[in-house]
């Protein structure tokens, strides 16, 4: 009797080992093939995308769903094939030129930073970075790389193509991977994170058309070259919260610096005058229709997801901050501590 009992009470105690184990080696599977997750996460961001524009579509001229998504992916590929052609000679020349200009900007910088010694740093790690092994190293690295990330971006809308197809196929077969009595639940936490999603995507989308217009046409009035090229560039890194702008008016300071340093205070001016206007003018008119992450938490979000996931983390910071306040809030605040907070779709 005695030694049943013993065997009874072991068997709750073997089936916890053996569930802490399985959850250190999925976590270790998911640190080994975070990069592959990631990608995956850019996909389901494209299906996202493709299935929203496809919806508007679907309303719009009422046809089915397959055929509103073949019709949008053949619009946005024709989009984006008429805006190279309309675009695409001036983008080029003014690129080449912004390339062209750069090296002297930097001179003219260094030559700006020399009175306070500042430049010998910066002189010393330009010497490094452009010795004879490094420039070849690093424009192998640089090859390899772009190689790696257009071979990525194929992947991540190939996937995302076919996640917007077929979308209940994937949301079932994930739904199967938990216990039958938590799928109800784990389905509405993913609809919650997507809707946000959806919100998030929605304000970025505005706050990058503005950015892009008010910066091109400021450093075009301000007479800084290649004006279209950074406006572009400051459309495209207003997709990354907080770090994107910064990064986007360097190059653009830098180079107003081979006008004079008037031009180039001007510059700076500009981008935080647009940065101002988005963030407190723009910004909350597109929040009523968009979803409201505290910045604070977003911006260490895409600190941190940059410095596990490198540059394609800091790119999909944003949107992945965003899932997971979702479902911190859906499934641990509600479901585990039994406390009452909003999610960001019913706040709307």
């Amino acid at each position: 009797m005695r030694e049943g009992r013993s065997n009874r009470e072991s068997q709750p105690f073997a089936s916890k080992v053996l569930w802490i184990v399985a959850a250190v080696v999925i976590l270790w599977m998911a640190w080994t093939l975070r990069g592959m997750l990631l990608l995956v996460f850019g996909a389901i961001l494209v299906a996202v995308v493709f299935a929203s524009i496809a919806e508007i579509v679907r309303k719009l001229v009422r046809m089915p769903p397959a055929a509103a998504l073949a019709v949008t992916v053949l619009a946005v590929v024709a989009l984006l094939a008429g805006a190279l052609w309309l675009f695409g000679s001036e983008l080029a020349g003014q690129t080449q030129a912004l390339s062209a200009m750069m090296p002297t900007a930097w001179e003219n910088l260094l030559s700006r930073l020399e009175p306070w010694g500042l430049d010998k740093p910066l002189r010393r790690w330009l010497n490094d970075a452009s010795s004879g092994a490094g420039i070849a190293s690093n424009m192998r690295n640089l090859a390899a790389g772009v190689a790696d990330a257009l071979g990525n971006l194929l992947l991540v809308i190939a996937g995302g193509i076919y996640i917007a197809a077929q979308p209940a196929l994937y949301r079932s077969g994930l739904l199967k991977l938990f216990p039958e009595s938590r799928r109800a639940l784990m389905a509405e936490a993913g609809d919650d994170a997507v809707g946000a999603l959806k919100l998030w995507l929605k304000g970025r989308l505005a706050s990058m058309i503005f950015v892009g217009c008010a910066t091109s046409l400021g450093l075009w009035l301000i007479g800084v070259p290649t004006a279209l090229s950074l406006g572009l560039v400051s459309a495209l890194l207003e997709f990354i919260p907080f770090l994107g702008p910064i990064i986007a008016a360097v190059p653009a300071v830098l180079l107003a610096f081979v006008q004079g340093p008037e031009t180039a205070m001007w510059t700076a001016l500009l981008y935080l005058l647009v940065q101002q206007i988005e963030g407190n003018v723009l910004e909350p008119l597109v929040q009523q229709r968009a979803v409201t992450i505290p910045p604070a938490l977003l911006l260490f979000g895409v600190v941190a997801a940059g410095l596990m996931f490198g540059l394609l983390g800091v790119l999909l910071g944003g949107p992945m901050t965003v899932v997971l306040y979702v479902l911190v809030k859906r499934l641990y605040v509600r479901e585990l501590l039994h406390t009452h907070t909003p999610l960001p779709t019913e706040e709307k």
